[in-house]
């Protein structure tokens, strides 16, 4: 045989092979199959039992299809079933269920074929959902927030809805005081924002129909101011102190600085000291606008002369 003949063969023999494998994946198949179901988007106030279980078809379909199945890695085969999706009922005490067809339906999309071309063995999917205890706690912001030079957060942040209602184990939710967001970062701010924030609700160990909140934040920038303030009068005696004014160091914000006056404040002399006519008292601060920063107070004592 020569060279010309023997690549005449071969491409007879290609072709013939081509054609009869074309034959055979045009011809169907019932091959039998399984996939992971996986139930999602449970009510809030339910806990589901069996997130996963297996489901067994038996698939009838041209070769094509069978051998799509077949290069179908075994992770992929995996179905989400999403019950605000899916019509489910409830069968008897926490057992509920849902047809068959809409996995049928879920598979036959992902293998590109007709749902008529697949059966499940079970007509329908059971599943068992619990009912969780529920509370009524407040939203606490968890934040990485850092503001640009001179610049800082003004107030407490807004979060809208500031309470959620969580549901979940017994134990659990008896012993939860709040619950946390993911935390907000932002840095290099210099104006107040908006931002939408997931609730972190424990990995799934508790349940809410909110899933995020909106936080408010404000920045505003901020100066420092002295503010001379007296100091107060004690209740039972008249006296003179040295000095008789306080130095009050604070942050504000620039919006608030032509509000300060002293009348703000109250510093206060240590009236036990006085009583023990000690030769100096102590002062602290004891009121404040709530829009201030205090950074310190000087003196840090005072003299004093009681006065007859």
């Amino acid at each position: 045989m020569n060279k010309s003949s023997f690549f005449t063969f071969l491409i007879f023999v290609v072709i013939s092979a081509m054609a009869w494998l074309v034959v055979k994946l045009s011809e169907n198949y019932t091959t039998q199959t399984q996939f992971r179901l996986r139930i999602e988007e449970v009510p809030a106030d339910m806990w589901l039992s069996t997130p996963e279980q297996t489901a067994k078809l038996s698939l009838t379909t041209n070769g094509f299809h069978t051998l799509r199945y077949k290069m179908m890695r075994e992770q992929k085969r995996v179905v989400s079933l999403p019950l605000d999706e899916v019509p489910y009922r409830l069968e008897n005490g926490t057992t509920y269920s849902f047809s068959s067809l809409y996995v049928t339906e879920r598979v036959a999309e992902m293998l590109g074929v007709n749902a008529n071309d697949l059966t499940m063995n079970d007509a329908k999917v059971y599943f068992n959902l619990d009912p969780l205890k529920s509370k009524l706690v407040p939203v606490k912001l968890r934040s990485d927030i850092r503001p640009q030079r001179q610049f800082e957060v003004y107030g407490i942040p807004v979060l809208e809805p500031s309470t959620v209602t969580v549901y979940g184990p017994e134990e659990i939710v008896d012993t939860l005081k709040s619950v946390a967001t993911q935390t907000l970062s932002k840095h290099n701010v210099s104006s107040g924002f908006t931002e939408m924030v997931s609730l972190n609700l424990l990995d799934g160990q508790i349940h809410s129909e909110v899933k995020m909140v909106k936080a408010t934040v404000q920045v505003e920038k901020f100066t420092e101011a002295d503010v001379q303030v007296p100091l107060a009068q004690p209740d039972s005696l008249h006296v003179r102190f040295f000095p008789d004014a306080v130095t009050v160091k604070c942050h504000v914000a620039i919006k608030d600085y032509p509000n300060l006056s002293p009348d703000l404040f109250r510093v206060v002399a240590n009236e036990k000291q006085l009583s023990a006519l000690q030769p100096l008292l102590d002062v602290s601060l004891t009121v404040w606008p709530p829009y201030v920063q205090i950074l310190n107070t000087t003196p840090e004592k005072v003299e004093y002369l009681i006065v007859q």
